[in-house]
């Protein structure tokens, strides 16, 4: 079988740092090849290749071939006119960077269409195999209006738009709950059988084991395996976690309702009831587009058409954009898009570091060091983290907000999908230094789409649908026995992807770990 596109002894450098050092994999027609590694292992590099893209200062090496058309040869990168989206189509990790904020989706959709197939009425395919509605109303909104899941199946949808013979999917599954992430599984068995090549990159294992045919491995810009998903490593069970105990809440939401404005007033938060005590964790999970988002941003203050109470430590808060700097600080928020939340122009420490001189009145040298001690602690590096925002891949610049709220010292921490751009050693140092900050009086909001992974870390679970909760409880309670059908639908989606259990964090044995200030 002919190759649709073929890398050979591929190599990546950034001055004298390696980023990819000798990788090759092939993609065919009908098929999915799986690029698997952790973040910032060199997955994302080696698959832009195959458009002849590299970040800023890195020189390509090796051979890159696509539907015969050289794209990268020993001397670097080649011409590679008409090759991007007819030939091969990449879709982001982060979906905010593959829309234009400006216009609305419709119209995006449609001048692909134009533009690669005119004529041809491909749109409306596209976005059932993205499973995004193609009504009127849905087409006219922005990309801010969609959750981040929903703007993850746009940018799918744009994409597809194209039809391309080679797709590229970096971590397709991000933001995606469960159900409408075994639904895609299945949208993308449906394009692989009609002979689109999909190169897949992807932590989720779960996913790669549904569909791949061929599995690349890679380490610290090397592969260390190849071969079919048996090569991946063992799938884990989701742990079981204790149950709640009563107590005075220290952040508490009190029917509170939100709504936006795509053309008209839309209601979508419905009387939300929340609290959470001083070293517990409560976990939101619902389908993508159901609130999750718009709750946390009502909880931290960012939602400007929210009503209803909102408590700190028995306290009036704010529910806009009102807030002393010592509530700002008090409660934090990780954004699930982080990436937009960075500064292009001065290193990621730097602007880590920030956090603890404007919130806590520390001195520039203390902070630096609080700064590089917790990235070092959730695996990013010093010389990783002096890098600017587009030099780190989505799980490192993920890992890179948590630390800058974590430097705040919240009494209440909002983690909005924290965990998705992470391979299970990634989730399991976020986990961990979590866990400790629970045990130190820290209480946290825990949003996700992946029920299982949130029973096993939360002590209380509400479940929302269409912007209201339709069941909560202990874990244990609502994982086995669950009685709305959504639930019932997230709990047999979580089982059948089979989550991974936390793994034990690697021991850091480097100078700069060390534990969090609270």
């Amino acid at each position: 079988m002919t190759a649709l596109a073929r890398v050979t002894r591929l190599s990546a450098t950034a001055g004298s740092a390696v980023l990819v050092d000798g990788v090759s994999f092939e993609v065919f027609a009908g098929e999915v090849t799986a690029l698997v590694g952790a973040s910032g292992s060199g997955k994302t590099t080696s698959a832009l290749a195959l458009l002849g893209e590299s970040g800023s200062g890195v020189r390509l090496e090796g051979e890159v071939v696509v539907e015969g058309m050289t794209v990268v040869d020993g001397n670097g990168v080649t011409a590679a006119t008409g090759l991007k989206g007819r030939v091969v189509a990449y879709m982001p990790q982060h979906p905010g960077s593959a829309l234009n904020p400006a216009r609305r989706v419709g119209a995006t959709l449609k001048e692909l269409e134009r533009l690669h197939h005119p004529g041809q009425a491909v749109m409306q395919e596209a976005l059932r195999g993205a499973q995004v509605p193609g009504d009127r109303a849905t087409l006219r909104r922005f990309p801010h209006q969609f959750s981040g899941g929903q703007r993850q199946r746009v940018a799918l949808a744009q994409a597809l738009t194209c039809r391309p013979k080679v797709l590229v999917l970096d971590e397709p599954s991000t933001g995606l709950d469960s159900i409408t992430r075994l639904q895609l599984a299945g949208e993308l068995k449906k394009l692989a059988a009609a002979g689109l090549g999909i190169l897949l990159l992807s932590h989720d294992l779960g996913l790669v084991r549904e569909l791949a045919t061929h599995v690349v491995v890679l380490d610290a810009g090397q592969v260390i395996a190849a071969g079919g998903t048996e090569v991946l490593p063992p799938s884990w069970e989701p742990q079981e976690t204790g149950t709640t105990h009563p107590g005075q809440p220290l952040l508490q939401a009190m029917n509170l309702s939100a709504s936006i404005r795509p053309r008209g007033r839309i209601q979508v938060l419905h009387g939300i009831d929340l609290a959470v005590e001083s070293g517990r964790s409560v976990g939101i999970v619902g389908r993508s587009g159901s609130g999750k988002t718009t709750l946390a941003r009502c909880l931290a203050g960012l939602h400007e058409r929210s009503t209803g109470q909102l408590r700190l430590d028995r306290e009036e808060l704010p529910v806009l954009r009102k807030r002393t700097r010592e509530q700002n600080r008090r409660v934090q928020y990780v954004w699930q898009e982080v990436r937009g939340s960075f500064d292009e122009r001065r290193p990621v420490d730097q602007q880590v570091a920030r956090t603890a001189q404007r919130l806590r009145g520390l001195t520039q040298d203390r902070a630096y060091a609080e700064a590089v001690a917790t990235l070092a602690r959730l695996g990013v590096s010093a010389t990783t983290a002096a890098r600017p925002p587009s030099r780190l891949s989505g799980g490192e610049l993920q890992r890179a907000a948590l630390a800058r709220a974590v430097l705040a010292e919240p009494d209440v921490l909002i983690c909005d999908e924290i965990t998705t751009a992470l391979d299970d050693a990634g989730t399991a140092l976020v986990v961990d230094l979590l866990a400790e900050l629970k045990t130190r009086g820290t209480a946290l909001v825990w949003i996700g789409h992946d029920l299982g992974l949130v029973a096993a870390v939360t002590d209380h679970v509400l479940v929302i649908d269409a912007g209201r909760i339709v069941e909560q409880g202990p874990p244990a309670t609502v994982m086995t026995e669950p009685h709305h059908e959504l639930t019932r639908r997230l709990v047999s989606a979580a089982r059948l992807g089979r989550p991974p259990e936390l793994p034990t964090p690697p021991v850091d044995t480097a100078d700069t770990r060390s534990e969090p200030r609270r």
